[in-house]
């Protein structure tokens, strides 16, 4: 009997690359891939381990699936994902419901954990992360048609103080150009229109295999492929952020203009805990040269509350902060105690009740700011890619070039019949505090 395989992700787009990657590798080894988990024999949990609450996910979504061994027609249930790369032992040790386990820097080898799982081995295939894609395996792209990640790179070498992804996804390695490329040709010619590009470093693009920053080079090459019409950016490292990048993204039409750039505080001596580049009036300076050279840019960043030694000080000048730069877009998130990271062991740990209270107050005060900058946005006449129709009220749903496909605002559309995953010209009629909504120009 075929076996049949559903492949559940959790966490980032580089998660969800990962899994389209083990999906292809698994529709090509002759498996069925199924989207329903009760029809499925094999179940692939693909986790998350950033954050305490992204392994709890992940060990819920575990027992989850586990309860089909009684309920459904599973055979055998393989982990993998960044919560095997480091706790491999304990998850096989605590939870006898998992058949195999399989690292980041492994998982192209999951047709043979499949293999052994099903035999009744219980295999653990977590080596080091040393693993880059490239075009020659197959990928089972699941996103709209018209839309699709590209992973330029893999890993990390900034050694934040609070950060785990070295651990789990091994030191920066860059993808070869002529990889990139060709997989951005491959997808173009299948109809994606909207290429984003992700990494844990983005703006550290090429320094390792060609000695120079060679994102620019690369954004303006993925846009002279035909069909592509937007190339989005993700992740972008504001320690590497050169000036350079700032003018193609300005001077490249195809290149949205958007940036999103982490920064993860304000506050000078919070930034040198953290270990992160530069100061604030560093990253002021280049928010201004960004606003300055690319008009009308939409700025994106996320910031931590509640790091080790974060005052109330701190943190009201982190809300004057925000309040001065007006951010377009922000995510904040409360600070996570990583196991075997140097963040962890520093002293002034702060509550959790405290965390969360500083992270919803700055997301009060983002609500208000992005209501403001996008009602400066009615009149103007934006590009907007076309992903849903409402029959109930006759419009269609979609997204400007300001905003990334799920985690920003979306624009509603009205005057005219329109096909899903076509770029169109829209006039901002109204505003809300995360969405627009306008009509079709003719």
């Amino acid at each position: 009997m075929t076996e049949r395989v559903k492949v559940v992700t959790l966490g980032c787009e580089k998660n969800l690359v990962d899994s389209e990657i083990m999906s292809g590798l698994v529709f090509g080894r002759g498996y069925e891939l199924v989207s329903n988990k009760e029809d499925a024999t094999v179940i692939i949990v693909n986790t998350c381990g950033f954050i305490d609450a992204a392994k709890e996910e992940s060990v819920n979504t575990i027992l989850d699936m586990a309860d089909l061994k009684q309920t459904g027609q599973l055979k055998a249930l393989i982990v993998s994902g960044c919560l095997t790369q480091r706790y491999k032992e304990e998850l096989m040790n605590e939870m006898p419901e998992i058949d195999g386990i399989v690292g980041t820097g492994d998982f192209d080898k999951i047709n043979d954990i499949i293999d052994e799982a099903l035999a009744g081995k219980k295999p653990i295939l977590v080596g080091n992360p040393i693993f880059n894609y490239d075009k020659s395996l197959p990928r089972q792209v699941t996103t709209p048609r018209y839309t699709a990640y590209v992973k330029i790179a893999e890993g990390c070498d900034n050694a934040c103080t609070f950060c785990s992804i070295p651990i789990m996804r091994g030191s920066f390695r860059s993808r070869s150009m002529e990889s990139i490329i060709e997989e951005v040709e491959h997808l173009a010619s299948q109809g994606v229109r909207e290429i984003s590009l992700i990494a844990q470093d983005s703006t550290n693009y090429g320094t390792d295999l060609y000695d120079s920053f060679m994102l620019p080079t690369l954004l303006n090459k993925i846009s002279e492929v035909p069909g592509v019409e937007w190339v989005r950016l993700h992740y972008a490292y504001p320690g590497f952020f050169t000036d350079e990048l700032i003018d193609t993204i300005a001077n490249n039409p195809k290149v949205c203009k958007y940036v999103d750039m982490p920064l993860q505080h304000s506050e000078d001596r919070i930034l040198k805990r953290m270990r992160r580049p530069g100061r604030q009036q560093n990253a002021r300076a280049l928010i201004d040269k960004i606003r300055a050279k690319i008009p009308n840019v939409c700025l994106r960043t996320s910031l931590i509350v509640g790091f080790p030694g974060e005052t109330e000080e701190d943190f009201e000048n982190l809300k004057q902060f925000i309040r001065e730069v007006q951010f377009d877009r922000l995510g904040v998130f409360a600070y996570s105690q990583e196991q075997d990271t140097p963040a962890s062991r520093l002293p002034d740990q702060i509550a959790d009740d405290v965390k969360e209270y500083r992270a919803n107050t700055l997301m009060e005060i983002q609500r208000e700011i992005s209501n403001i900058r996008n009602g400066n946005r009615i009149g103007e006449v934006v590009d907007v890619l076309i992903e849903k129709y409402d029959g109930r009220n006759d419009m269609y749903i979609g997204r400007s070039q300001y905003d990334a496909p799920e985690i920003d605002g979306e624009v509603f559309v009205s005057g005219a019949q329109l096909k899903i995953g076509e770029v169109v010209k829209v006039r901002i009629s109204h505003s809300f505090e995360f969405d627009l909504s306008g009509e079709v120009v003719a």
